[in-house]
């Protein structure tokens, strides 16, 4: 809202192509490889971790890798990518060398993972996987909003959502699939069934990012912005302090909405890490690790995330018209509830069909978290620091799972009973508090793409709100 008084700033509208919506999926394709990474992350890694002797309370710490490595990588890597332009070669771009890199390193250490023998060597894979997970995925964010036109970015981010249930769905359902042709396997180490469902992970992990960067080409800076970009410091010190300069400027509506994130990032830690617990013991009365029901309620666990992540790609797309009728904000605060109903209810039902209809809620949920509130933040900030603002909301999602790593062991023990039904349920009442914090928040409104000078053409005068 304008106001008189404010300060007067130049600035230019840029101008973007359409893009066909063939185009757009085509363009967030690389997003399911990485997605189906997480995939194995999230339903096999504390699974392999229980396969080689891990405590269940032992399992927060051993997940410090992804907020750890989110937290000082993804940032760096925003405001790194925001100030680099490959001229030539295979690697030619911004955003385009990341995803490479971090493609290539996800599917190396998803084809190693299967063959670890010990906890401390599926603990140094799970920091470098989730690394190259960072490395690709963030800057994938920012590539987005450089590629597409203001009125098309909730589509864009609506098909990363898509792309995100698509990708964990196939990822989780492989693990059903891979245990019914090879069985159950041994009663100690890692079963056979585990080694192709990560093999298929690796590969379409570097596959669908090549066929996304080859075939969607970025915009290519002016000459003014090239030199720009030239003349940018480098190094470390200055990424850091560019980060600092930006959490200060950072508007006050992304800071409410940190609070929002504490709450449902910290929940769904603590879903992923004791959702195959849960599943063993109250539908097979163990959480024994060795026995034939913990590695049946670890492949139903992939039934039951692919599940919810199938519910997440078919409801993304219709998430965008609920949003510009009701309104980002009230489409994500409820969708939070919807996790909510569904996982206080999930460990009490006696079945495997049962668990899955209590968890529609969380697919619900799992699409909202992934795309609608991007479409919010997008609209707060400039588009020339899309790239360390998308680091910034990164770090606002790993500062809450990093908190949940190092304190939910003690509280999973001394306060829940060592019961996995248990923390299931605390997920659910935390998600159910982020909707809460959600109405809090301050809906920006729909602008066009204003950049300061020096990033574009056409130059025109906005007063400061």
């Amino acid at each position: 809202m304008n106001t008189a008084g404010a300060p007067t700033t130049s600035a230019v509208v840029r101008t973007k192509p359409i893009m066909t919506m063939p185009q757009i999926l085509l363009m967030n394709l690389g997003f399911f490889g990485i997605q189906y990474s997480f995939g194995m992350q999230q339903t096999a890694i504390n699974p392999i971790y229980t396969f080689l002797g891990a405590s269940h309370d032992q399992l927060p710490l051993l997940n410090l890798a992804g907020p750890v490595t989110g937290l000082l990588i993804q940032p760096i890597i925003g405001a790194l990518s925001d100030r680099t332009w490959v001229e030539k070669g295979f690697f030619r771009g911004r955003r385009r060398p990341f995803f490479l890199i971090g493609a290539i390193g996800c599917a190396i250490c998803l084809a190693l993972f299967p063959f670890v023998w010990a906890v401390w060597m599926a603990v140094l894979l799970l920091w470098l996987l989730d690394a190259s997970n960072n490395t690709a995925m963030e800057p994938y964010r920012a590539f987005i909003a450089d590629r597409l036109p203001p009125a098309q970015l909730g589509k864009g981010f609506l098909a990363q959502s898509f792309f995100t249930g698509l990708g964990i769905t196939l990822a989780n359902l492989s693990l059903m699939f891979f245990q019914g042709v090879f069985g159950l396997g041994q009663s100690v180490g890692i079963p056979l069934w585990v080694y192709p469902a990560f093999l298929l992970g690796s590969v379409c992990s570097i596959a669908t990012v090549l066929i996304s960067v080859l075939s969607t080409p970025e915009l290519e800076p002016t000459e003014k912005e090239l030199a720009e970009l030239r003349a940018s410091k480098g190094g470390p010190g200055h990424f850091i302090a560019e980060i600092k300069d930006a959490i200060i400027d950072m508007p006050i509506e992304m800071r409410k909405l940190a609070l929002v994130y504490l709450f449902q990032w910290y929940a769904m830690n603590i879903y992923w890490q004791y959702v195959s617990l849960s599943v063993s013991q109250s539908l097979y009365g163990t959480t024994d690790a060795h026995s034939e029901g913990y590695q049946l309620a670890v492949a139903n666990t992939g039934v039951i995330n692919g599940a919810y992540n199938i519910v997440t790609f078919c409801v993304a797309f219709g998430l965008v018209a609920l949003a510009r009728r009701l309104g980002a904000k009230w489409v994500h605060a409820i969708a939070l509830w919807c996790a909510t109903v569904g996982l206080v209810l999930f460990p009490q039902m006696p079945t495997l069909p049962l668990k899955v209809v209590a968890i529609v809620g969380l697919g619900i949920a799992w699409a909202s978290i992934m795309g609608v509130p991007y479409i919010m933040i997008v609209r707060m900030v400039p588009s020339t620091r899309y790239g360390v603002y998308m680091g910034i909301v990164n770090m606002m999602i790993v500062i809450p799972m990093l908190i949940q790593t190092l304190t939910f062991g003690a509280i999973y023990k001394n306060l829940l009973g060592d019961n996995p039904n248990n923390a299931i349920m605390a997920a659910g009442i935390l998600l159910g508090i982020a909707g809460l914090a959600m109405l809090w928040v301050k809906e920006p409104p729909i602008v066009r793409d204003i950049e300061p000078v020096g990033s574009g053409d056409e130059t025109v005068t906005t007063k400061g709100a």
